[in-house]
Formats: structure tokens, sequence, C-alpha cells
């Protein structure tokens, strides 16, 4: 298994932009497909975007794909998602995850990490 500690979020304005990381331990990071997803009070745990173990691959929601950006650096054993174009409904929890199945699905990411909070306001 790897362990994952996100960072990154916090309180932007509508419009904006901000970058989480999520820095892995353990070994063979780049055999992990990684993943973020969110969540908010009542509901459940969403998909936001996942990307292969050799980073050429990518999957999106519908409703953050041309604003979020998803991507990896082995080297670093770290994952990051570029958010711009903030909006309100993206006010979550947002955990990074890694898994070994592509194309990536929820029961498929065996580590998680603790989650960072994004809150938008306008």
């Amino acid at each position: 298994q790897v362990q994952l500690v996100e960072s990154g979020g916090g309180l932007v304005q509508a419009g904006g932009s901000l970058r989480l990381s999520c820095a892995a331990s353990g070994r063979n990071f780049g055999n992990y497909a990684m993943g973020w997803f969110r969540q908010t009070p009542g509901k459940e745990r969403e998909f936001v975007a996942a990307i292969r173990w050799s980073g050429g691959n990518t999957r999106y929601a519908d409703s953050v794909r041309g604003r979020f950006s998803i991507s990896r650096d082995n080297a670093k054993n770290t994952v990051y998602l570029q958010m711009n174009s903030l909006e309100h409904a993206d006010t979550a929890v947002y955990y990074c995850a890694a898994g070994s199945a592509w194309p990536p699905l929820t029961r498929s990411f065996s580590s998680w990490g603790q989650g960072t909070q994004v809150t938008v306001s306008s």
C-alpha cells in the first residue's frame, strides 16, 4: 500500500485557481493509477479526475473537464490537481487515492488520503 497526504486546499474566490498536491510514500509509486475525488456533507464521494501510472492517460468528470487538470511527477512521488475557473459547486473535501486498475473505478482505489478542504466563495 501507499500512504497519501494531500495539501494545497484553502479558500479561493469564484473564478480563481488552486493547485492541490498529493505526496505519496511507499514503493512502486509509478505502478499506481492516481485519482482525485471530492465529497460534501450528505453526499457520496464523487469522482473528479484520474491519471494512469504512465501519465499518458487521464479521465475527468464532466463537471470539471476543461477546468481541472491532473498530472503526476513519479520522480517526486506526487500527483497534482490544477483547478481553474473554480465555482461554488467545487466546494468540497478533496481526496487523493491510489489504485491498480485502469480505466479507474472507485472500488479499484485501495489507498486514500485524509482529504483537504477546498472552499470557493464569491
